[in-house]
């Protein structure tokens, strides 16, 4: 049985500040949860594999494929400013 005291105990510790009103409210949506709780917990699922997942997860990322690429040089060759072999850009940090 879930009491007016517990459910201003568990918004305390959550930081939430409640009226009366809504803690009665809270009162009856714990309770209602208690009990749908109770009623999973008679179901037998001796016969029910366990899972992680509900639906198949399958990755969906492309193979990785090898591909020429830009040099350095011609890299470098499109930066404004460059310095050893690096691009050179405003400062952003102060």
């Amino acid at each position: 049985m879930i009491s007016q005291e517990t459910v201003a105990y568990i918004a305390s510790l959550s930081r939430l500040h409640i009226d009366d009103k809504e803690n009665a409210g809270y009162v009856k949506d714990l309770q209602d949860i208690l009990h749908y709780v109770e009623k999973l917990n008679m179901l037998d699922v001796s016969q029910v594999a366990p899972t992680s997942h509900v639906l198949k997860v399958e990755n969906v990322f492309r193979d990785d494929v090898i591909r020429p690429s830009l040099d350095q040089g011609v890299a470098m060759s499109f930066a404004i400013e460059s310095h050893a072999g690096h691009y050179k850009v405003p400062k952003v940090i102060e």
